[in-house]
């Protein structure tokens, strides 16, 4: 079994076999969700101006939340409308793969760097993102990196659908309130 630092690195690297070995390893769940934390105060300290220390502590919150409900969809996505021949997943797999998916963000402090913030940012985003496609293609089974990328796009649009959902019905209901 690895180390976390060499799975974090795997994962970094974009290592197919470092996402399998997190998929199989139940126990890794604790060290993936320690990822997204560490990833998110990383991206945090980039921001610090904007939402002090308050703002590291709720993004990290947050992080968690959103890394669950996301796995949650895209665990939906990938095993119940766009299955592959060999996909068997549970939720758990995808929770600790997509956890280290995140691991490119750990840095993103380094966009605290004057006039290379924003490009350092975008940098870290787009390689979390091709991080999270090798995740979910190993944690799905898929045969084919497309079916990985449609999973997480179709989980996306889901997403935003049902953020949508909720702030219209809940804008709705404090709307109704009186006053």
């Amino acid at each position: 079994m690895a180390s976390f630092q060499s799975r974090v690195v795997g994962a970094m690297q974009l290592k197919a076999a470092s996402f399998e070995e997190v998929e199989h390893d139940t126990t890794a769940t604790g060290q993936a969700a320690l990822v997204v934390v560490l990833a998110s105060v990383s991206s945090g300290i980039a921001f610090l101006w904007y939402g002090g220390v308050w703002g590291v502590f709720g993004s990290a919150v947050w992080a968690l939340v959103s890394w669950m409900l996301f796995a949650g969809l895209v665990w939906i996505v990938g095993t119940r409308i766009i299955p592959g021949r060999a996909t068997q997943a549970d939720l758990g797999q995808l929770l600790r793969t997509m956890g280290f998916a995140q691991a490119p963000g750990l840095l993103a402090f380094l966009g605290v760097i004057p006039l290379l913030g924003w490009p350092i940012w975008l940098a870290v985003f787009l390689w979390t993102v091709t991080a999270t496609v090798v995740a979910v293609r190993q944690a799905l089974d898929y045969d084919h990196t497309a079916r990985a990328v449609a999973a997480v796009v179709l989980a996306i649009v889901l997403a935003i659908v049902l953020t949508s959902m909720v702030a219209l019905a809940t804008s709705r209901v404090v709307a109704s309130q009186p006053r």
